[in-house]
């Protein structure tokens, strides 16, 4: 019988972050660096094996875009826009005022209301930004989504972040991209093996990002 020595491995330890209210952070890293991880967190979807994630009203409201989260697969995008608002605080009534306007913003036409196990991974993300812009949450969290889908919606989505990010609302924005974060960003951090680097200035955090870089892959 073989014996296996198992490595314990974080994505995320060690790790204090405050987030204030109104501002739009942003979180740049590599792929693997523990960003996707932090989010779930945030959003509630994982819970903290050790310490904890706080926020400062029982009653706020997070929403997480990102890819493959947040949707059941056999209702279909309508269905789903509702239980998703729904779940986020909104009435019934309001998310069905609400379903021609994301109807018409998704561009998803006939697939609307079809199943979402049917959607590539592009719809998915279609439909998720849709809801999110129509939920309004008190804090929106945005996963590498920027940049995905055909060019028409990029920029009709990033018009429509604008918006959001020119609101009150806390923002948490998460790429591998630095320029995406200086361009929309108030204040970033670099997460490199769930731990940061660099926080401040998103200029500044940048240039440190693209130095340090090199040293993390060689």
């Amino acid at each position: 019988m073989l014996s296996k020595t198992k490595k314990e491995i974080w994505a995320v330890r060690g790790l204090n972050l405050d987030i204030f209210e109104g501002e739009k952070l942003g979180i740049m890293g590599r792929n693997g660096c523990g960003k996707s991880t932090l989010m779930r967190l945030l959003a509630g979807i994982y819970s903290a094996d050790e310490g904890k994630v706080s926020y400062s009203r029982k009653d706020c409201h997070v929403e997480l875009l990102s890819l493959g989260v947040g949707f059941e697969g056999n209702l279909s995008g309508a269905e789903n826009a509702v239980l998703n608002g729904m779940l986020m605080g909104k009435s019934r009534k309001h998310m069905l005022e609400r379903l021609d306007a994301i109807r018409e913003f998704s561009g998803l036409n006939e697939f609307f209301d079809m199943p979402v196990y049917t959607y590539s991974s592009g719809m998915g993300l279609r439909l998720g930004f849709s809801v999110a812009m129509e939920t309004d949450p008190d804090v929106l969290l945005i996963d590498e989504v920027l940049g995905v889908g055909d060019e028409v919606f990029v920029k009709k989505s990033e018009e429509a972040l604008k918006q959001k990010f020119a609101g009150d609302r806390t923002v948490v924005l998460i790429s591998h991209d630095a320029a995406t974060i200086e361009r929309m960003c108030t204040r970033a951090v670099w997460l490199e093996k769930g731990k940061i680097l660099a926080e401040g200035n998103p200029a500044e955090v940048a240039a440190k990002y693209h130095q340090g870089v090199g040293a993390y892959t060689n």
